[in-house]
């Protein structure tokens, strides 16, 4: 009983915890300081998804990244330092992780702008949303006035950024764990709709799963042979790969699902109803994440006197 009573206090404390952080932020938060921090981000983030439109899956996978781990708070930009090893080199980051060159740009316009106002932390949160719509995905109303870390972890980049492999049980404990509702899970990983992924990701799935449409596991394997081949990439989702829409879902009714993790939210599990109701209205997939979109950036940011304005996103000040 005690240990269940403990339990439960500490999972309060939790939810008070992130609920007094993201009360802390607001939309309006740079309409005095910086008014034109919006518009600056929007334009660099439609420049380089114009030369580029994996990119936009780039900028929104970056702030997955870092709000998986000590919350959204940039720490996923830091280079490595003599007192810290950084988030770039871990398992799913290392080679991987992409965009760092265009949120520099970003921080650099906002700076030669507004010196010392704009977190790098809430530019990863607004480019994630920018491009979203860019690919033709819905908007959300980003919640701002988050700070940057003056540290980084590799260990829990390592352990509580979810991986590929995860199955649904551990899929729904990884975003429990950050706050995040089994709904928001089954919204969120609607990113897949846009991207792609090494064949070092899939390759299990491809050869060894039955859940997996012969046709589709055929298409694949010239490009991701038994042996070798690792670093060669594959859409997430083959119907439409550079445009945000539903279509993850629906190709989840296949079980065309690239990752195992994909294909796992629809495998004869709870989510089943969820996806296949994504799958026939991609309205109701929008609207949802959205929502989780800004849920997830409400995971423990750093506020009022915590952290710092980075100057450069890349280290500290």
């Amino acid at each position: 009983m005690a240990s269940s009573s403990s339990y439960r206090i500490s999972f309060c404390v939790f939810v008070v915890l992130i609920v007094m952080a993201s009360a802390q932020l607001s939309s309006t938060y740079y309409d005095t300081s910086c008014p034109k921090a919006l518009s600056t981000i929007k334009s660099v983030v439609h420049t380089a998804v114009a030369k580029e439109s994996r990119m936009g899956a780039s900028l929104l996978r970056l702030q997955f990244h870092d709000c998986f781990v000590q919350g959204c708070d940039a720490s996923n930009l830091l280079d490595d330092t003599s007192s810290f090893t950084g988030e770039k080199t871990a398992a799913p980051n290392n080679n991987s992780a992409r965009g760092f060159d265009v949120i520099d740009t970003i921080k650099s316009s906002v700076e030669s702008i507004c010196p010392g106002v704009v977190s790098c932390a809430d530019i990863i949160a607004v480019a994630a949303r920018d491009s979203v719509v860019c690919l033709g995905g819905p908007s959300w109303t980003v919640q701002l006035g988050r700070r940057d870390s003056t540290t980084a972890s590799f260990s829990l980049a390592n352990s509580d950024i979810p991986a590929p492999s995860l199955n649904l049980s551990g899929l729904i404990s990884s975003f429990s764990k950050k706050g995040l509702t089994t709904k928001e899970m089954v919204a969120l990983s609607g990113a897949h709709t846009i991207g792609q992924a090494k064949c070092s990701s899939f390759k299990a799935r491809l050869y060894n799963e039955s859940n997996i449409a012969t046709s589709f596991a055929t298409s694949l394997k010239s490009n991701c042979p038994t042996t070798g081949g690792d670093d060669n990439l594959s859409p997430l989702d083959t119907t439409s790969p550079n445009y945000f829409d539903n279509a993850y879902y629906k190709n989840l009714l296949s079980n065309k699902g690239l990752l195992h993790s994909d294909q796992q939210l629809y495998s004869g599990g709870s989510t089943d109803s969820q996806v296949t109701s994504y799958s026939t209205s991609s309205s109701t997939f929008s609207s949802d994440f959205g929502s989780a979109m800004v849920s997830m950036g409400n995971i423990s940011p750093l506020t009022g006197t915590s952290g710092e304005i980075r100057t450069n996103c890349r280290k500290t000040n």
